[in-house]
């Protein structure tokens, strides 16, 4: 075998773990996902699972990246074209409670679940959440201020408030969505954006 072919079938296993470890995650939550389970349903040995991470917290972080990457381009990337300010944010939030309604087995936001999951628990993981939640905050920030800078949005706006505001409405649809399978969450979480961005 080639040392080329090598490090390709390297990387698309490590895929596969990851993959597999965001669905049962994404089901039991992240600390839930063992490696003898991963092993398992992959059909591998524990070695060769935990080879390709070294210990079971990073296996959590790749996991925790790749939902994140997921989550840029289901929401940002998709909405890039979008006018910036309040159009851009009315479609990126559509967008985050579309991907929490979907039915492809992943439903549900798995970022703040993984926050929910972790919120007391300090070290790496409960970092690279907040980590991630920041730069979300700052995205929906940049995108108020330059709704402001347009005229969209009145000028004594309290940017930090509403952003708190957004990201509430956000996870009170991811809990309708989840928790009490309320069909019609995603709309009523849709009209509560737009109403906070005064469409």
């Amino acid at each position: 075998m080639s040392p080329r072919k090598s490090a390709i079938e390297t990387a698309a296993t490590r895929t596969r773990i990851i993959e597999c470890a965001l669905t049962l995650a994404s089901a039991e939550g992240l600390e839930g996902v063992t490696i003898g389970r991963l092993a398992t349903e992959l059909g591998m040995s524990k070695a060769g699972v935990i080879g390709h991470f070294g210990t079971k917290e990073a296996l959590q972080l790749a996991t925790l990246d790749a939902a994140v990457e997921r989550f840029r381009a289901r929401v940002p990337v998709r909405v890039a074209g979008a006018d910036p300010g309040v159009a851009r944010l009315a479609r990126a939030f559509g967008e985050w409670i579309d991907s929490m309604a979907d039915d492809e087995g992943n439903a549900g936001c798995f970022i703040t679940s993984v926050a929910t999951e972790f919120d007391g628990r300090p070290g790496p993981v409960r970092d690279a959440v907040l980590a991630a939640l920041a730069s979300w905050a700052g995205y929906v920030a940049a995108e108020l201020r330059a709704a402001v800078e347009a005229g969209d949005l009145p000028g004594d706006t309290d940017v930090d408030q509403l952003v708190f505001e957004l990201n509430g409405v956000a996870l009170a649809a991811e809990q309708a969505i989840q928790l009490h399978r309320d069909p019609a969450a995603p709309e009523r979480a849709r009209r509560a954006i737009d109403r906070l961005l005064g469409r």
